[in-house]
């Protein structure tokens, strides 16, 4: 019994290498995979083949009888007019048309930006023109103060301003003025107008100060020449001793001056 399970055991041992399966390397099946793809679709290599006088049977059992026309079209997916060729040829058209279609949507975006920080209120202040020149320029008209607008002048030609109604008008146009700098500065408007709303809003500014100037130094004048009036009511003011001989020196030294 041990030497029937040891010879048992030494065969086995000696028959598992020789049970081995071989490699089966089929062309024809090789062939058709080659076809299921993009590979070939040869006529040459539809095996098996007829034969001689078409004779070969296994030619019919698999192509003859059940398959006659399958080699006459090719049916590859990747062929140059396949289904799958076809299908990846329409994705790479719809990419491309995507791609055009986000590259007109990014430019109507970029140009709404533009637009939209051209016109746009709230950017306004980042306006290198209005930062570097009409914010200076008109900041008398944002900035100023009651108080300020009498600043450096006299006592006597404030009250008179006041008295007059000048200071009152001068206010109220310097508060419109206002008013229509800040509606300029952040209303939603194309970038151009705004800058020539700055210019005319400008140059009434002048304008007005101009006349505010005028206004003012008529005061002082007035101011000036009433002040001297009353000294001559007052006997105040002496009178020199005139002769004739006065006359001539005064005619002299312009004759001078004019030599």
């Amino acid at each position: 019994m041990k030497f029937l399970i040891l010879l048992s055991f030494i065969l086995l041992i000696f028959w598992q290498p020789c049970s081995a399966q071989s490699v089966v390397k089929d062309e024809s099946i090789r062939y058709q995979q080659e076809r299921m793809v993009f590979l070939q679709w040869d006529q040459k290599k539809f095996t098996p083949t007829p034969g001689f006088l078409h004779l070969n049977p296994y030619y019919w059992l698999t192509w003859g009888l059940f398959y006659p026309n399958y080699h006459n079209n090719d049916l590859r997916p990747l062929n140059a007019s396949g289904p799958q060729t076809q299908r990846l040829a329409l994705v790479a058209a719809m990419n491309a048309t995507d791609n055009k279609y986000k590259l007109q949507s990014d430019t109507v975006r970029n140009t709404a930006l533009s637009e939209i920080a051209n016109q746009s209120g709230l950017a306004a202040d980042f306006d290198p023109l209005w930062r570097i020149y009409y914010s200076k320029q008109l900041k008398p008209v944002l900035d100023y103060t009651p108080a300020g607008i009498l600043t450096g002048l006299s006592p006597q030609v404030s009250s008179k301003l006041i008295s007059e109604g000048l200071y009152d008008w001068y206010k109220n146009e310097l508060d419109m003025l206002r008013e229509r700098v800040s509606a300029a500065h952040t209303t939603d408007m194309d970038r151009g107008a705004r800058i020539m709303a700055y210019h005319r809003l400008l140059i009434e500014y002048r304008q007005l100060a101009g006349v505010w100037a005028i206004r003012t130094s008529s005061a002082q004048t007035t101011l000036d020449m009433a002040a001297r009036q009353q000294r001559l009511k007052s006997n105040l003011v002496g009178v020199p001793d005139w002769t004739p001989q006065s006359d001539v020196q005064i005619a002299n030294k312009v004759l001078q001056h004019i030599q």
